[in-house]
């Protein structure tokens, strides 16, 4: 059977050749540049919401005054709920007047916007290490006066052994493809002269605002927490023996 080569594998294959011929010369030694990619699972064993409180008022003390009073039940829910104080941190939060736009009369004036009201937001971080019970606790969340947000990430408090797992996996991947390339260009690899990494996460997953918005007497949001993808990718640059 005949076997056809690119035109341009073949160009590599003799920009290679040229390479080795001039490496005795003191130039640059030829290299192969590969890259691997790894992946490992893992089930989830904690989830962080992202919950925030926003309240409108006809002054800012009236729409803080009411933010923090919602807040402050929100805090005591999740205390009550078991949730430590070291997994309760504030997000963001802040103060934004509301304005009403005019419009321009029939000579083209425009009055200047006119502040009507301010609105508080308040975001609050909650980790829950007991997973089963991230559906109560969206709800009386809501319950409470949590209007927005809504961001549920699930995660591992220690995600190092699967980290390993998929950049064992990543450059075992990268080697067998640069096995496989210099097998096929009909030249051998040599030492490991280079490894890179870059590595990813699970990221926040966006619940519905339907689901955010549920009343009380509706149960508990249903959740479903899967599982965690950690990936790693690793480019491995070799030598090329000559």
């Amino acid at each position: 059977m005949k076997t056809t080569i690119p035109k341009t594998l073949g160009l590599c294959v003799l920009l290679l050749l040229g390479a080795a011929v001039h490496a005795s010369d003191g130039s640059p030694q030829p290299q192969i540049r590969v890259t691997g990619e790894g992946r490992a699972m893992l089930v989830p064993d904690m989830a962080m919401l992202n919950l925030t409180v926003t309240r409108e008022g006809a002054t800012a003390r009236e729409a803080l005054d009411a933010n923090s009073t919602a807040m402050q039940e929100v805090l005591a829910a999740m205390r009550n709920a078991g949730i430590g104080e070291r997994d309760l941190q504030t997000a963001q939060f802040s103060i934004q007047p509301r304005y009403r736009h005019h419009r321009p009369d029939a000579s083209g004036q425009q009055e200047p916007p006119e502040i009507v009201g301010y609105t508080v937001s308040n975001s609050l971080v909650v980790r829950v290490r007991e997973l089963e019970e991230v559906g109560a606790i969206l709800d009386r969340s809501v319950s409470l006066g949590v209007n927005q947000g809504g961001n549920i990430q699930f995660l591992n408090d220690d995600p190092a052994a699967a980290l390993e797992q998929a950049r064992v996996a990543a450059v075992k991947d990268a080697l067998q493809r640069a096995a496989t390339l210099t097998a096929a260009a009909g030249v051998k690899s040599g030492r490991i002269l280079e490894i890179a990494e870059q590595s990813s996460q699970p990221r926040p997953m966006p619940m519905a605002r339907a689901e955010m918005m549920m009343s009380a007497d509706a149960g508990a949001v249903p959740v479903a927490g899967g599982e965690n993808t950690y990936s790693v990718t690793v480019t491995v640059t070799l030598a090329l023996e000559q």
